[in-house]
């Protein structure tokens, strides 16, 4: 045995047993506890350690040895051990590093083909200074290693790759020596250098130096350990090292096996197993104790490397699997609420401490909200991305809103954040901004700018008449007036806007970003800094900004547009303390739970709790894929000499076969689904499983999915509830339609009902497009004004009119240029086909009189709840001197089918020739002789598109049905359709006719039709 050797078995509690270790080691005097030093490999190990030690005093005061973590020495102290580290060069930050790389980059154009833009260069730059540091950190002289990287059976792409990776292999470090500077990594591994060589060097001191909790070593940690173990009182203390597997297998463990790292380190040490000494417990343990090391074997034993599974038939005993479970939820959503509820359950029972444990962020923030459901705020150590805190959000929609020229929705998404208030209080700011949305960003977008959300203000109040401003802005959180609002919005704006005219550098776009955030977040009673950069994410998003401003002056001038993707390149890299509270119910504040925990697989090495849940166990996740990088191959990191991929395999593998002996209680959950697509489970559950299997054994099901099942069902039997009916009082309901919205009542009541007697309106969307409805009303404006104006007169050169006409309206439109050019040879090709169909039909029978867009207006008057009217508008009607009459619709749309027309269900026309035959189209009346009766002889329909076939026409005719008893037909169905509405107990249904559904669904979210429509395909009613 090498006595500087140890290894604390993977069952106990390590921290705990290093903290009694050293503690007994002075016979527990509180004054000599602290004379020493334990080297850690990481920050949440030392702090964890710190906690072990206090948990051991048991409230006595003692004096904490040094506890620090391996890559956070002290450079004070280790200058004045080794003279030689004041020599080093100063370190280049971190920023400025990403700075020259990303210029580097985007000077080295020809290996890309195209120059990249900055926010594409940046992301390239982090992957370099990452290459550099792993390197580093492995030992590896890229310089002289890279040449020889390609092998000439490698692809040629490979080769320019090279070329391109010569900005680190000789821009980079000319640049660091031209400025007398280091790389980040390349310092910390020299000043590691210097107090491993200090370590070496006390042949007589007496205090101890312990390294506890390495599983594995590059080559630089390897170093400081070998200082560690060349000091006299020196020790190296390994977590959970297998002693039982056989030495051979030991020795040629895959990167991927759980063991594989303490293997390297013992030969990176010169070191072998039977070297390490194993401390046994010095603490008291309850029976639990025994039960994980039961478990350890078993889970050792399951996860034996290939060439070893021979034990599994020579040793056929069942396996212990006390306290170990399985979670299988349907999706990553179930699988938080169940690991939520299992989480909760645990805390129930006094002083006993649970954590979630998992590399999934998604899963450990889902996981959060749902305690928070209960008003649990779990400790997640790994905090939240910069990028998601408020401040972030805001700076990045403030880019995106003037980069996309104040788009409506880019607009109102900064408007409606919740730190703007445009020197406003935030109410008003908030309602001020819901105006501005309801009255100009509905609808088509209006010209890109403010000056064209001015315009648009003053066509609109130019158009309607009336003021636009809503409520008085004299009472509080009631919106100002839109004119007034603007001015604001566009004096917080202005500096953004100015600069994003023109390409800038950098630094003068950011603090025209920064000037234009804190004009916008500033109220009536607070400046906008002091909102913007206030608590721990405000301060880490300050420093972040400030080093992006002072690195970024050399870079070229850029354009606006790349911020965006700047800002989140570079606020992706930093994580901050989540939050320390909760809002509760009332003025209670919840504060973060001292016994639930949310931790990474960094966070949770050499931890223990009591339950232990390891979360999103699925290939991909964890273990994590095996990605070489963008700049080499595996092939390549080989030849080079850096860690293959697989050693994060085999880290993974450790973190999980420690946690699993970190917990008495331990739950495994895989979930089936994972961002919508089946889940593989992770390898070591698939080994566990075939393991237990070949036992006879399977893992118990957790009772969470069935806690799951039940948490939100109702008590008793479910009822089933059936789809709303609404009766509004007969008094209520609309005594007026127009012929269009017949066909809408036989097909979707409910919309009346929401329109008429709800009152409601939709919405138009944000940023509307200029669609079929607006092509529509463009060639029906172009024809009503031919006709209008030419009538029954035919003009020689009919074709070159309605060309002129068509032109006359596509202008009148003012329509963007690329959207008139795309219309402008539809509709010459319309007014073509209407010129060639129209003088077909005048060879027939020329009309007396054509009327275009004529009003008309009926009333059954003998309706049970009083009068009701039917309005109408008709594309056109041709009289002819028999005292005939067509009736002529234009479609640029789809034109109902000649069944459903003749069947009743789509109306428009037989109700509109029912009208005319009444007399209830005045304007057709003067056209009529007295003596005549007026029949409508011709129902006909123009499809008018423009395209390949530019027009169509579909005649109404039946030979069961004339057109006259059709329109009685349609009147009479309408007469009683009039009279079961105007009964109360008649329900305004929606969508009451399977496969009869409305053309404009407008109103079918409101009444939830896709629910009902489940609801009755699985059964229900």
């Amino acid at each position: 045995m090498i006595p500087a050797l140890a290894t604390i078995p993977a069952h106990l509690r390590f921290l705990d047993e290093i903290a009694a270790r050293w503690t007994a080691g002075v016979d527990d005097d509180p004054e000599r506890i602290g004379d020493g030093t334990l080297v850690l490999p990481g920050r949440r190990a030392a702090r964890a350690l710190t906690e072990a030690f206090l948990r051991h005093a048991d409230g006595r005061a003692i004096l904490l040895p040094r506890i620090i973590p391996i890559g956070g020495l002290d450079e004070a102290e280790t200058a004045l051990a080794s003279p030689d580290a004041l020599l080093l060069p100063p370190a280049v930050p971190p920023m400025r590093r990403l700075a020259i790389l990303t210029r580097l980059v985007l000077q080295a154009e020809t290996a890309f083909g195209t120059r990249p833009m900055l926010d594409q260069a940046w992301p390239l730059a982090r992957a370099l200074a990452d290459l550099m540091d792993e390197a580093e950190r492995s030992g590896v002289d890229l310089s002289q290693a890279l040449p020889d990287a390609v092998d000439e059976r490698f692809a040629t792409h490979w080769q320019a790759t090279l070329k391109f990776l010569a900005i680190i292999t000789a821009v980079w470090p000319d640049w660091l020596r031209e400025q007398g500077l280091m790389n980040p990594v390349a310092r910390q591994l020299a000043l590691l250098e210097a107090q491993s060589d200090y370590w070496a060097e006390q042949a007589e001191a007496s205090s101890r130096l312990w390294a506890v909790g390495f599983t594995d070593a590059l080559p630089s940690t390897v170093n400081a350990l070998r200082g560690v173990l060349r000091h006299p009182n020196g020790r190296l203390i390994v977590p959970g090292l297998d002693r039982d597997m056989d030495a051979e297998t030991f020795t040629l463990l895959p990167d991927g096996h759980p063991q594989a790292g303490l293997s390297r380190l013992l030969t990176s040490l010169d070191a072998r197993r039977e070297d390490v000494d194993v401390w046994p417990s010095v603490l008291s343990h309850d029976e639990s104790r025994a039960v994980l090391a039961t478990r350890t074997g078993t889970i050792a034993r399951a996860l034996l490397p290939a060439s070893a599974l021979s034990d599994w038939a020579t040793n056929p005993e069942r396996a212990d699997c006390t306290g170990l479970f399985r979670l299988t939820p349907a999706d990553q959503q179930e699988e938080a609420a169940a690991i939520a509820l299992i989480l909760r359950s645990g805390i129930e029972q006094k002083d006993r401490r649970v954590a979630l444990v998992t590399p999934d962020r998604v899963l450990a923030g889902r996981v959060a909200a749902e305690l928070a459901r209960w008003g649990i705020l779990a400790d997640d150590s790994a905090g939240e991305l910069l990028i998601t805190t408020p401040a972030a959000v805001l700076l990045r929609l403030l880019a995106q809103a003037v980069d996309q020229q104040l788009a409506p929705v880019a607009l109102l998404a900064l408007l409606k954040h919740p730190l703007v208030a445009c020197g406003m209080s935030p109410g008003t700011c908030r309602a001020s901004a819901r105006l501005l949305e309801r009255q100009l960003l509905r609808g088509p977008a209006p010209t890109p700018g403010i000056e064209g959300l001015r315009r648009h203000l003053q066509d609109k109040q130019e158009k309607e008449g009336a003021s636009l401003d809503g409520a008085s802005a004299d009472r509080p959180d009631e919106p100002q007036p839109l004119a007034l609002f603007l001015t604001a919005l566009e004096r917080c704006l202005a500096p953004a806007l100015e600069a994003a005219r023109k390409d800038r550098i950098l630094p003068e776009q950011l603090t025209a970003l920064l000037t234009a955030a804190e004009a916008l977040t500033t109220t009536d009673d607070m400046p906008g800094a002091e909102k913007l950069w206030r608590g721990e994410d405000g301060n880490a998003l300050a420093h972040r900004f400030s080093d992006l401003l002072t690195a970024t002056d050399v870079l070229p001038p850029q354009p606006w547009t790349v911020l965006d993707g700047l800002l989140a390149a570079v606020f992706t890299e930093e994580r901050v303390q989540g939050r320390r509270a909760l809002r509760g119910r009332g003025d209670t504040t919840v504060t973060l739970h001292p016994r639930v925990f949310i931790w990474g697989l960094t966070e949770a090495r050499l931890q223990t709790v009591d339950l232990m849940v390891l979360g999103g166990l699925v290939e991909g996740v964890w273990p994590p894929a095996t990605d070489p990088g963008p700049w080499l191959s595996r092939p390549m990191r080989a030849r080079v000499g850096l860690p293959s991929p697989e050693q994060a395999i085999g880290q993974a593998a450790h973190d999980f076969a420690s946690c699993l002996s970190s917990a008495g209680d331990i739950v495994l959950s895989t979930p089936g689904r994972r961002e919508g697509a089946p889940a593989v489970p992770a390898r070591w559950l698939v080994r566990l499983d075939a393991f237990l299997a070949g036992r006879g054994q399977k893992l118990v099901e957790h009772p969470a999915q069935s806690w799951l099942s039940q948490i939100d069902r109702p008590d008793g039997a479910a009822k089933p509830v059936a789809a709303p009916e609404p009766r509004p009082p007969v008094s209520n309901r609309p005594r007026r339609l127009s012929v269009t919205e017949i066909e809408t009542w036989m097909r979707d009541p409910y919309a009346i009902y929401a329109r008429h007697v709800l009152k409601l309106r939709p919405l138009d969307p944000l940023e509307q497009s200029v669609d079929a409805s607006d092509y529509g009303m463009l060639v029906h404006g172009a024809l009503d004004a031919w006709f209008d104006k030419h009538g029954t007169d035919w003009p020689h050169d009919a074709a070159s009119s309605l060309r002129r006409a068509f032109l006359d309206s596509l202008d009148e439109a003012a329509l963007r240029p690329a959207l008139a050019s795309w219309w402008r040879p539809r509709l010459l090709r319309i007014a073509d086909w209407v010129a060639e169909a129209e003088a077909a039909r005048r060879e027939a029978t020329a009309p007396r009189a054509i009327l275009t867009e004529a009003k008309g207006r009926a009333t059954i008057t003998d309706a049970p709840g009083g009068p009701f009217t039917l309005t109408g508008r008709a594309d056109r009607i041709d009289l002819f001197e028999d005292g005939a009459m067509t009736l002529l619709d234009y479609k640029t749309g789809t034109v109902p089918s000649v069944k459903d027309v003749i069947a009743g269900w789509s109306p428009q026309l037989p109700l509109e020739a029912a009208m005319l035959a009444l007399g209830a189209f005045p304007d057709a009346t003067p056209h009529i002789s007295a003596d005549t009766k007026p029949e409508t002889r011709d129902l006909i329909y123009w499809r008018l598109t423009g395209g390949a076939e530019p027009g169509s026409e579909t005649v109404v005719k039946s030979k069961e049905i004339s057109i006259g008893e059709l329109a009685v037909q349609a009147w009479e169905n309408l007469r009683l359709r009039v009279a079961e509405y105007d009964s109360k107990a008649q329900p305004y249904l929606s969508h009451p006719h399977p496969g009869k559904p409305p053309r404009f669904a407008d109103y079918a979210q409101l009444a939830r039709v896709a629910e009902w429509s489940t609801a009755r395909e699985d059964g229900g009613e």
